[in-house]
Formats: C-alpha cells, sequence, structure tokens
C-alpha cells in the first residue's frame, strides 16, 4: 500500500522535514557522480557495517568508525526507488509530525529514531559486512509518531491488487498493516545467515525506529500552542 495524501491538519511550513528531504536529494546526486570503486568506499565508510560494531565491541574497531555513521546513513541510499520511496514516506507524514513537535524538537526526533533503528538491525547482524544505508528506520519512526498522534487521520492510498486502485482507508490500518509487514518479515529473516550476508531490506531496523517513534512521541507530547486543539 503506497500513501498518496493525507488529511491531518498542519499549521506551520515543515522546514526542517523539506530540509531532510533535500540533503538526501542532494547526497544522492553527489553518489551518481562518483565512479564504482569511489562509490563503494563512500558507502563502506559512512554505512553502518554490522561487523564493524562486533570488532568495537571486542577492542578491534575505534569509536570513530562506528558512531558517525549511525548518523550519516541515514543520508545515503542505494537508488532511486530507494531514495524517492523514502522522500515520499516522509513528505506525507514527516510534515504533520514537524508540526505538533516543533521544529528542533522533530529534527531530534527523526535522528533519534534512525540511530535506534540502526542499532537494532546491527545487534541481530554482528557478523554482517553488508553496509546498512538509507532513512527508513528514522521514517519508520516518523511512522510510529504519526500513529499516535493522527490515528483516525485519513489516508488516500494506491492499493495493488491485480490493477491497481485508490481507497481512503484510517492512518491506524494502514500502519498497523505496513508494522506487521516488517515484523513478520523479519522474524523469517532471523537465522538465515546467506540473507544476513547478502543484505537486503533491514525489517528490525524499520521495527526500532517505529517502536522508537511511539515512545519518544509520547514522552514529548505536542508543543504547547497546538495542545488545545486536540485531546489525548
Amino acid at each position: 500500500m503506497i500513501p498518496l495524501r493525507d488529511n491531518a491538519p498542519r499549521y506551520s511550513v515543515p522546514f526542517v522535514t523539506l530540509g531532510l528531504i533535500a540533503v538526501n536529494v542532494i547526497i544522492f546526486l553527489y553518489e551518481l557522480s562518483l565512479d564504482p570503486y569511489s562509490l563503494e568506499h563512500f558507502v563502506g565508510l559512512h554505512g553502518v557495517v554490522p561487523l564493524r560494531f562486533a570488532n568495537f565491541i571486542a577492542g578491534r574497531a575505534a569509536v570513530g568508525a562506528v558512531l558517525p555513521p549511525l548518523v550519516e546513513h541515514m543520508f545515503l541510499h542505494g537508488g532511486w526507488l530507494h531514495l524517492l520511496g523514502n522522500m515520499w514516506f516522509l513528505w506525507i507524514f514527516g510534515d504533520n509530525l514537524e508540526d505538533q513537535l516543533g521544529h528542533f524538537r522533530f529534527l531530534v526526533f527523526y535522528l533519534t529514531c534512525g540511530v535506534v533503528a540502526a542499532l537494532c538491525q546491527t545487534s541481530l547482524t554482528l557478523s554482517s559486512r553488508v553496509p546498512s544505508v538509507g532513512a527508513s528506520g528514522a521514517i519508520a519512526g516518523v511512522m510510529g509518531g504519526y500513529l499516535l498522534f493522527f490515528p483516525g487521520a485519513r489516508v488516500l492510498t494506491l492499493v495493488p491488487f491485480f490493477f491497481l486502485f485508490t481507497v481512503e482507508i484510517p492512518a491506524y490500518v494502514m500502519l498497523f498493516y505496513w508494522i506487521a509487514v516488517q515484523v513478520i518479515s523479519g522474524l523469517t529473516s532471523v537465522g538465515n545467515a546467506s540473507l544476513q550476508a547478502q543484505g537486503g531490506v533491514a525489517w528490525w531496523a524499520h521495527v526500532g525506529g517505529f517502536v522508537c517513534g511511539l515512545v519518544l512521541v509520547k514522552m514529548m507530547g505536542r508543543r504547547p500552542r497546538l495542545r488545545r486543539y486536540y485531546e489525548w
């Protein structure tokens, strides 16, 4: 299911969401400018490599090799579809969440969810040498926050079922379906060594980011000037 638009209200310009999208696009265009060898080096340096964390835990890697990529990996993508899919979901759900949290708190929220998501995925794939890149863990957190703030919002959704059609569904239906798919897919990948070696979708990053988003948004709450419009 692909969200096309939602009807959740917004009372401010989502500067941070737009800025995050712009930075992701600019860095991806830089990736495209690199030759294959330089690109591999760039992704390996700034992506989250689980084996590097295992070496760090064992005292065989410096802290500088593992901490910066926890943030940097959120701004790298593996292809146009990877980038466009992530940025589209960020725009659909991020603008409303930024409006509710405020610009600075939303940025802190987004980056925290991305870091937690990467750590969740890494903890289950410590033997993997494949760099993990992409904003999907952070965006999963945005979706978790959106679920708590706007469970009844209507989301116009594109559904592929033999043919494409659109349907307007409550946000909680779409988001519960989405996270269920991530959990089921993650469970089927646990213990699959060949899958870990080859890389692929970071299912547990999505799950970890989503749960982090639920927890953080409950802790932060709406910014004061908007609370009078809503009831918990």
